[in-house]
């Protein structure tokens, strides 16, 4: 009874998707209220039910309904409960219900919070959004239906990947989709504003909460996902320029890029085109992320399809959403005005060169992962680029664009003059540089990498202390008040660029100073990695709740200190096809870094292959990932954000 009404609530979905879709769209352009009041129900009634499908999947999976072929596929009755229901999005089938659902609670949100928003806006809005779900939801029913019945049902099923049975996989991919998805709401925004020619200062206010706020849960998702990556395929990497990865990274940077963008549009009324073509690019970017995980291209731990048929349904979905879009910004952009001028040394200058080496960065990643792709499917052989290539390209890239992280906030709207924007930031420059050699001169060993990430980083920060300064030089109070007068958006701002500095100097560092042994070892035996002695008391086996574990014991020592005891694992599932055993590594976290140790295979005379790892500050990437997001949220906070009317002189249509 449950998958039926899962079933029914999602061909309730599809037809309501078509309501919001068409009806809102219709209303705005004949100038009908009636039908654009229509996109506030609709899409309440489409995030009702499909949060009434959602929970019918989980629900089937919770009880073991292996009537339910996709619950016989990915689950068992030995799988422990928050396993079943993470396994509701970790199919291929539920992951797709998974977006769609998310989809709709992001039209919800918006018909929600924007009520000050006017009535053409939201219709126009909601109508693109519904137009997006309803090719999902076809998809879904036509073929990756996930409340397909089996019967006669098995005694039990099959498993959850065991790759995936982690907790990071309970959340890393709600917010993934949750990011992923939610770039969906600026792309509604941009065809709403090139359908009716409204692209001003109050309509980039409107776009910029959603934006940032669709950036924060795809920064965390990505960072979530970096870290389970870590610390649970044994080998202490935390990025993989694996191509699913990319595919998410991809939209993070022009996503990224869109935020700046929108920033001019709303400030000055510049970069109109360019947030329109970012804002159709991200979410382009999303759906070709779709097509890759979803269309059996890639062979990864984290794509689920492997049946080609979908993968043409997703991509010629991803065809016409993505040509007509473009299609719409090529007849409608050459009308767009420009906005204010700028001269060549100004914030929106350094903003531009700053969207533009983002750009450039994603066309990079997006050709070192499509190249081999299209070498396949054309028989011209098979090719694998991998982090030498993303490493030697991206960095590069980068360097200026943090650079201008720093000095853009110091520059000013409109011109700037350089020699007082030079002194201006001179005292940043040397302090950096100090910091840059002193840094690594205090691990003991210098570095160039080390050395530029560090300067880079320690700039951005002391070039934040600039910002404050100069933004409370002219204000009334103590030092405190003058900062608690500062807006949101700017705290949000400064923020998410510290989380960036923080960023790299864990990329710095760890790369820099990183040690790793991988030896044969037996009982009593040790090892000693970057000061750290790792003794090895031997394997005992110890049962799990759907599983059996080799059980390392290490004593880890330094400075003849005894620290912890660490406890790796080597796990072999009982239901899993899977016969090879995971690895689940033991780590020592600290401010200052990780120890981090994994047990490899067993040898036939009673030893076993270890790996152990020192990790210096590695842990700064993962903080430095969640300061940026609670800079993002602090930024999206702030009150203009809220304001319904546009002050006078922001007003500005196409053709301007």
């Amino acid at each position: 009874m449950i998958p039926e009404i899962g079933h029914f609530a999602l061909i309730l979905c599809l037809a309501l998707s078509i309501v919001q879709g068409v009806l809102p769209l219709v209303g705005a352009a004949k100038g009908n209220r009636a039908l654009m009041a229509v996109a506030r129900p609709a899409a309440m009634a489409n995030a009702f039910f499909g949060t009434v499908a959602i929970g019918s999947l989980a629900y089937s999976f919770y009880i073991s309904d292996f009537t339910v072929l996709n619950v016989a596929n990915n689950s068992n009755t030995l799988l422990p409960w928050f396993y079943k229901i993470a396994a509701t999005w970790g199919s291929h089938e539920g992951s797709i219900l998974f977006w769609a659902v998310t989809l709709s609670w992001w039209g919800a949100a918006v018909v929600c919070c924007a009520r000050r928003l006017p009535t053409e806006m939201v219709a126009r809005v909601t109508g693109v959004l519904g137009l997006v779900g309803m090719g999902f939801l076809l998809f879904m029913l036509l073929t990756s239906n996930p409340f397909v019945r089996l019967f006669p049902a098995p005694l039990e099923g099959g498993d959850l990947n065991p790759l995936l049975q982690d907790p990071g996989m309970v959340f890393h991919p709600p917010l993934l989709y949750l990011g992923y998805v939610g770039f969906a709401v600026p792309f509604a925004f941009a065809i709403a504003a090139l359908i009716s020619g409204r692209l001003d200062a109050a309509w980039a206010r409107w776009m910029r909460p959603w934006t940032t706020a669709a950036w924060v849960l795809l920064t965390l998702g990505i960072s979530l996902g970096s870290y389970w990556s870590y610390y649970e395929l044994g080998w202490g990497g935390w990025w993989f320029w694996d191509p699913v990865e990319n595919s998410s990274f991809m939209p993070w940077l022009t996503g990224t890029a869109l935020i700046h963008s929108l920033a001019v549009t709303e400030k000055r009324g510049c970069f109109r085109v360019w947030t329109v073509l970012l804002a159709i690019l991200t979410f382009s970017l999303s759906l070709l992320g779709t097509f890759l995980v979803r269309s059996g291209v890639l062979t990864s731990v984290h794509a689920f399809a492997t049946d080609p048929e979908r993968g043409l349904f997703i991509l010629a979905f991803l065809i016409i959403v993505i040509g007509a879009s473009f299609l719409l910004f090529a007849w409608r952009a050459p009308t767009v005005g420009l906005g204010g001028n700028f001269s060549l040394i100004s914030r929106e200058s350094m903003l531009l060169v700053n969207n533009v080496l983002l750009v450039v960065a994603m066309g990079a990643v997006l050709l070192g992962t499509l190249y081999p792709l299209f070498l396949d499917a054309l028989n011209a052989g098979k090719i694998s680029v991998g982090p030498p290539y993303f490493d030697a390209v991206f960095g590069p890239l980068m360097l200026p664009c943090v650079f201008l992280m720093g000095v853009g906030p110091l520059a000013r709207w409109k011109d700037t003059d350089l020699v007082d924007l030079m002194k201006r930031i001179a005292w940043c420059f040397i302090a950096a540089i100090v910091c840059g050699a002193g840094i690594p001169i205090l691990m003991g060993e210098f570095g160039h990498w080390v050395f530029l990430g560090v300067t880079s980083a320690t700039f951005v920060f002391f070039a934040v202390i600039e910002t404050f300064r100069q933004q409370i030089h002219n204000l009334k109070g103590n030092i405190v008040a003058r900062l608690f007068r500062l807006p949101r958006a700017l705290w949000g701002m400064q923020l998410a660029h510290i989380g960036v500095a923080v960023f790299i100097v864990g990329v710095a560092l760890v790369k820099g100073y990183q040690a790793e042994r991988d030896v044969r070892m037996y009982p009593g035996e040790t090892v000693t990695v970057a000061g750290y002695t790792f003794t090895f008391n031997g394997v005992e086996t110890v049962p799990g709740p759907n599983y059996t574990a080799d059980r390392g014991d290490f004593t880890l020592s330094y400075g003849g200190k005894e620290l912890q005891h660490l406890y790796p694992e080597k796990r072999k599932y009982f239901s899993s096809s899977n016969s090879m055993p995971m690895t689940e590594a033991a780590i020592r976290h600290s401010l200052t870094g990780d120890v981090y140790v994994s047990l490899g295979t067993p040898t036939a005379d009673g030893g076993w292959v270890v790996r152990a790892y020192s990790k210096p500050y590695v842990t700064w990437i993962w903080w430095g990932t969640i300061i940026m997001s609670i800079g993002g949220l602090w930024a999206a906070s702030d009150r203009r954000y809220r304001r319904r009317k546009a002050k006078k002189g922001e007003e500005g249509k196409i053709g301007e």
